[in-house]
C-alpha cells in the first residue's frame, strides 16, 4: 500500500476511529465507568474544538517532525465545502489535520503514534 496516494479524509476518517478509541480507553483506565460520565469527558477531546487545541499544542512545543507537519497541513488544506454547524471552519480544518496525523501514523509508524498520544494529558 502507497500511503501517499491515500485520499488524506481516508487517513482523517481512520485516525477519527483511533483516536476515539485511545480517548475511551485512557478514560475507562482513569476509572470513570459511567457511560454518561465517559460521553461527557470524551467529547472534551475528540470534538473539533479538542483536537485543533491538541494540534495547536503539538504544533506550539515542537514535537512534531518535518512529515508530520507535512500531514498535518495535507489533512488541513484538503477543500471540502462542508463543515460542522457547531465548529468554525479554521477549527474543523486544523481537527481534520490532528486526525489526517493520527490516522497516517497508525498505518506507518505505531510506535511514533503512541508517543504522539501519550503527550496528550486525559
Amino acid at each position: 500500500m502507497d500511503i501517499n496516494n491515500i485520499n488524506v479524509i481516508v487517513l482523517a476518517y481512520l485516525g477519527d476511529a483511533i483516536y476515539e478509541v485511545y480517548i475511551r480507553e485512557s478514560l475507562i483506565n482513569k476509572g470513570i465507568n459511567k457511560v454518561e460520565r465517559l460521553q461527557e469527558e470524551s467529547v472534551k477531546y475528540v470534538s473539533a474544538k479538542g483536537q485543533a487545541k491538541i494540534l495547536d499544542n503539538l504544533i506550539s512545543t515542537g514535537i512534531l517532525n518535518e512529515e508530520e507537519s507535512d500531514i498535518v497541513k495535507r489533512g488541513r488544506n484538503y477543500k471540502r465545502s462542508a463543515h460542522p454547524k457547531n465548529t468554525d471552519i479554521v477549527t474543523y480544518k486544523y481537527a481534520t489535520g490532528f486526525e489526517t496525523l493520527i490516522g497516517y501514523l497508525y498505518l506507518t509508524n505505531k510506535d511514533r503514534l503512541n508517543e504522539i498520544l501519550n503527550q496528550i494529558e486525559v
